[in-house]
């Protein structure tokens, strides 16, 4: 009788150490598993941050490139930005699209608000500053999102001067 007890109390004692045991490799599982989602949390957000400014630049372009398209695209002198007369220029107007028109020019500095690229919601803002010189400079900030209240919003600029 003595030798069964033992052996009941020695069993005992051993399943009291298998649920010791499985409990730390099941809490060391998930703790691997939560890093590794913690990790490809903070990835998903670094790669929507590098999509976000490379929508910006482009934004940013486009809009410089309207503005140099209208720059130059006046036969040699008469620049749409000229500080003398005011000109009614578009950047992607379409059907759908009848506010992406300015009327620019009259003074030294002329600023087309708000380019928005339809379908998408990015937009740019551009300033254009003629000087008595005859140099040109010209700004574009482009955003990944046209709502200023967005937290995620990116602004990137672009610069030329001739």
């Amino acid at each position: 009788m003595e030798k069964s007890q033992s052996t009941i109390n020695n069993l005992q004692r051993n399943r009291g150490i298998t649920i010791f045991i499985a409990m730390v490799i099941t809490g060391t599982l998930l703790l691997i598993a939560t890093s590794l989602v913690n990790l490809a949390l903070k990835q998903s957000a670094i790669s929507t941050s590098g999509r976000d400014s490379q929508l910006a630049f482009y934004a940013a372009d486009s809009g410089l490139e309207c503005a140099l398209y209208w720059d130059i695209q006046n036969p040699v002198g008469q620049s749409a930005f000229a500080t003398s007369t005011g000109t009614t220029i578009n950047c992607n107007k379409d059907a759908t699209n009848s506010l992406n028109q300015w009327v620019v020019g009259g003074t030294s500095v002329s600023t087309i608000n708000k380019i928005t690229f339809l379908p998408d919601q990015y937009c740019a803002i551009v300033t254009v500053t003629k000087n008595n010189d005859g140099t040109t400079k010209i700004e574009s900030f482009g955003y990944n999102t046209c709502d200023t209240a967005n937290p995620r919003r990116v602004e990137r600029a672009v610069r030329a001067s001739y």
